[in-house]
């Protein structure tokens, strides 16, 4: 029955993308589209029911189950396989395969010992990242409409997206982890931040750094979306800057002398700045990263749930966290929260914008931030526009005033008639220091998503599918053993302080964390 059901949905789908691309019934008519739509969910919920029909079956044979019990599970067959014309791979096939992909990660069991190791971290590995450093531009997304209409008969407006399986052609060849780390590109600002001379500039220099951090984090405004971290997933790089880009003056009651030159002649002409993410949670999915650079005696600490809810045509996602950063020379702390993301126009040309306010405060120092992050106007407006100012709390005085657009143009406008311009689209990158993925620990990030990575970059998204699902089906296979076992989950650099995430070693409990 299944068979005939599947051969059935086949020919009508071989019916409808037969007919024409224009004129007065074509395969794009909107109903067209919506009947594809409804008739590869209807297959899909067949499909699904028939599997845990099956594997409640094989259950109760084996006197796993209690009677009663249905093991919800997420759908088997990739949608991408009902969109090609003559296509009967079956329902059997599909699961085989499934099964092929798993037996190619270790057992559940080795898996649940693994994720808890800290890897074996050696700097001398580390080699300047080659990776490409742009995403391919989407385009039209006509070919794939039939997948997005699918995926919106699922959505009702305010749904949490968090347990919905977006298709895989919008994804990024790299994991949120690594899109974090990526925030960091411009790490000789993020340094400059503790050359300030005083409590005025440093606060003004964090809020450059902060703006400019966006526009290589988000790889432009392309609307594509990074790998969901497997929980116990990390990712490990550095960043080497030269001293001589910093303006760092000795104080003038210290002057030079022979022991100095000595001194600086056996140190090393860069700065090395070292960061560490993990995932420490699945539901919610919460993502801890950690920097820091001992030689400047500065750090940050930052934790992020991202929820994500379905809006019509768009996608929002809201950061959910906060971030500390911790100047010691100084004893500072600069708390920040981030922005909302946007994916806007999901059935043309999807693209992205930040929306949303955010704060920065300096506790001791008496120095805030209050920046806005414009969304477009239904009308006219211009795109990522932003704008924000420094205040000195205590006298209630603006400081500093800040407008322009995140991905091009900031202008810093100081209150003695200073303008700084900082033209993001002619800022240097600094390359991160990645170790080569065959020297990387199983559940670090390339390592853990390197199949998946190498199929995109083929184009091979029915391959990159399978591959994401098998490591998705593992994850789901190990929570089922802790809570089966009765195991809480243990992390390997971040502990839970509060509603937060707290790196292990951080800088201000050590000289020496030991990344």
């Amino acid at each position: 029955m299944m068979t005939r059901a599947e051969s059935q949905q086949r020919e009508l789908m071989r019916s409808i993308e037969g007919l024409p691309s224009s004129g007065q019934l074509s395969a794009l008519d909107q109903d067209l589209l919506m009947l594809k739509a409804t008739s590869m969910a209807t297959m899909n919920c067949l499909n699904d029911c028939f599997h845990m029909l099956h594997q409640q079956h094989a259950a109760f044979s084996k006197h796993i189950l209690p009677p009663g019990t249905i093991n919800w599970l997420e759908p088997r067959i990739t949608l991408s396989n009902h969109l090609k014309n003559g296509d009967d791979t079956g329902f059997y096939a599909e699961t085989d395969k499934e099964q092929d992909l798993l037996t190619e990660v270790p057992s559940v069991s080795q898996s649940i010992q693994m994720t808890r190791e800290p890897e074996d971290i050696d700097p001398d590995d580390e080699l300047e990242d080659d990776s490409e450093l742009t995403e391919d531009d989407l385009g039209a997304v006509e070919e794939q409409r039939s997948v997005i209409l699918h995926l919106l008969s699922q959505l009702k407006l305010g749904m949490d997206l968090t347990r919905v399986v977006l298709p895989t052609f919008i994804l990024e060849k790299r994991s949120l982890l690594e899109m974090y780390a990526d925030f960091l590109s411009h790490p000789d600002l993020f340094l400059s931040i503790s050359t300030g001379q005083t409590a005025e500039e440093r606060m003004v220099r964090f809020v450059e750094y902060y703006l400019t951090s966006f526009h290589e984090g988000r790889k432009g405004a392309l609307a594509k979306k990074p790998y969901n971290p497997i929980i116990g997933e990390t990712f490990h790089c550095s960043w080497q800057v030269p001293k001589d880009t910093l303006c760092t003056p000795k104080p003038a009651d210290h002057p030079p002398n022979a022991h100095d030159e000595v001194t600086e002649a056996n140190e090393k002409d860069f700065y090395t700045v070292r960061f560490v993410a993990e995932q420490v949670s699945h539901h919610p999915p919460v993502s801890g990263f950690y920097a820091e650079c001992p030689e400047r005696k500065m750090c940050v600490n930052t934790h992020v749930w991202t929820k994500s809810k379905f809006m019509g045509m768009s996608i929002g996602v809201t950061m959910i966290g906060e971030g500390v950063l911790h100047l010691l020379e100084h004893s500072e702390e600069y708390t920040f929260t981030l922005p909302c993301a946007y994916a806007r126009s999901i059935l043309t040309v999807p693209w992205v914008e930040l929306g949303g306010k955010v704060n920065v405060n300096c506790a001791k120092s008496g120095y805030s931030a209050a920046i806005t992050f414009h969304t477009k106007p239904f009308y006219g407006g211009k795109l990522h526009r932003v704008t924000g100012e420094v205040k000195h709390n205590a006298s209630n005085s603006v400081v500093c005033k800040i407008q322009g657009e995140w991905n091009s143009v900031l202008e810093f406008m100081h209150s003695n008639g200073e303008t700084k311009c900082v033209d993001l689209t002619k800022l240097g990158v600094t390359r991160k220091r990645v170790r080569p993925v065959d020297k990387q620990g199983l559940f670090e990030s390339r390592r853990l998503w390197t199949h998946v990575t190498e199929a995109l970059k083929e184009k091979n998204i029915e391959k990159a599918t399978e591959h994401k699902r098998a490591l998705e089906e593992r994850q789901r296979a190990e929570e089922r053993l802790r809570v089966e076992t009765e195991t809480s989950w243990e992390t390997k650099y971040f502990m839970k302080e509060g509603d937060g995430w707290v790196y292990n070693s951080p800088l201000w409990k050590s000289s020496d964390s030991g990344l």
